[in-house]
């Protein structure tokens, strides 16, 4: 007889969330690219107003994103390569 666990989860991302934790940061230029284009911080939610009147609420992203974490930690690998190896101030 097979029984099944409900407790395990089925994680759909873990696949991407490996890949991007075994992310290795060697080259300067990679690394700029990576702080440039992961934010920081949480964005902020906006309020945006089309042409015809209607507004359209965005909330704050990082609470929807599964993985947050992952490029969160991947940012910081790319400052602290930016920092130990290249010598160089990055923010």
């Amino acid at each position: 007889m097979i029984t099944f666990s409900l407790h395990k989860k089925l994680d759909i991302l873990w696949p991407l969330r490996q890949w991007i934790d075994g992310l290795e940061i060697h080259d300067r230029n990679f690394a700029h690219l990576i702080c440039q284009l992961i934010p920081g911080q949480c964005p902020f939610e906006r309020n945006i107003t089309l042409l015809v009147g209607w507004t359209l609420h965005i909330p704050p992203l990082c609470k929807f994103n599964p993985l947050y974490d992952e490029l969160i930690a991947l940012r910081f690998r790319a400052l602290t390569y930016l920092a130990d190896v290249c010598g160089e101030q990055a923010s």
